[in-house]
């Protein structure tokens, strides 16, 4: 990856190398275009997990390791996302320049997905843009705790409208998961990872909920007498959340222009 100055400014400082964070990646009028585009579709083309739903383009990969067409994304998931992310610089070193595969996802509020690693069949770096809702990206480390438990590294607030781009250790060394949730809770400076790449809304709302917060646990504490603590904020998942990730699959074959030469 070629890092711009521009995107080296979305840096999550607090992480291992690398991951980058950009909100309003995309404009509100760019969501509801994309919005309309995924949800304006018949309902074959959803395929329907345990957890969630997604829609696969340009198709499903063969055997999971292999994209079997050489075919471009739709217009609409190329502009202006991969085109934007071209521009940025993310794929210059992958083996086709642009990403050629798109997963959208979609998670009702309560949703979510167990923690896993997306694994060497793409080039290492995922592109995920967010959409209509927010929700919490927890980051675990590979290895297991002292009772084999998962053990929680960062976490990764994403925003509508966002970009969270990982890659190199970030995507090779971590699991990432999303908790099964309709509220995500404890959000503060110092337990969000992208503190400082939030919108200033997005901080703002968080920042507000903690006064208030505290002002309603210093009360408690002079009623009771407990020992006073900081009390992050809570945002409730509202909407259905959907996520475009965008990847790199290294290996394609054009099945459709061999069976024309056949």
């Amino acid at each position: 990856m070629t890092e711009s100055t521009e995107l080296e400014s979305y840096r999550i400082e607090p992480l291992p190398s690398a991951a980058y964070y950009i909100p309003d990646f995309i404009s509100p009028h760019e969501e509801k275009f994309l919005l309309e585009k995924i949800t304006n579709v018949p309902d074959s083309r959803w395929t329907t997990l345990s957890h969630r739903k997604l829609q696969t383009y340009p198709t499903q990969l063969l055997k999971g390791t292999v994209l079997p067409t050489a075919d471009a994304l739709p217009t609409w998931l190329a502009v202006p996302c991969a085109s934007r992310m071209k521009e940025l610089g993310i794929w210059d070193n992958s083996p086709h320049l642009t990403a050629n595969h798109c997963l959208v996802n979609c998670y009702e509020p309560g949703q979510g997905i167990m923690p896993h690693e997306d694994g060497d069949v793409y080039f290492p770096m995922v592109a995920t843009v967010s959409l209509q809702d927010g929700i919490v990206l927890d980051i675990y480390r590979k290895e297991l705790g002292p009772a084999g438990e998962r053990v929680l590294a960062y976490r990764i607030y994403q925003e509508p409208r966002s970009l969270l781009i990982t890659t190199e250790n970030m995507y090779t060394d971590f699991l990432h998961g999303i908790q099964e949730l309709k509220i995500d809770k404890d959000l503060s400076p110092s337990t969000i990872s992208n503190w400082k790449n939030l919108s200033f809304e997005t901080q703002q709302r968080i920042l507000m909920q903690i006064g208030q917060n505290q002002q309603k646990r210093r009360e408690q504490v002079v009623e009771s007498g407990e020992q006073d603590m900081c009390v992050g904020a809570e945002l409730p998942r509202e909407k259905d959340r959907i996520s475009l990730t965008f990847r790199d699959v290294k290996k394609v074959r054009n099945f459709a222009a061999f069976l024309r030469k056949s």
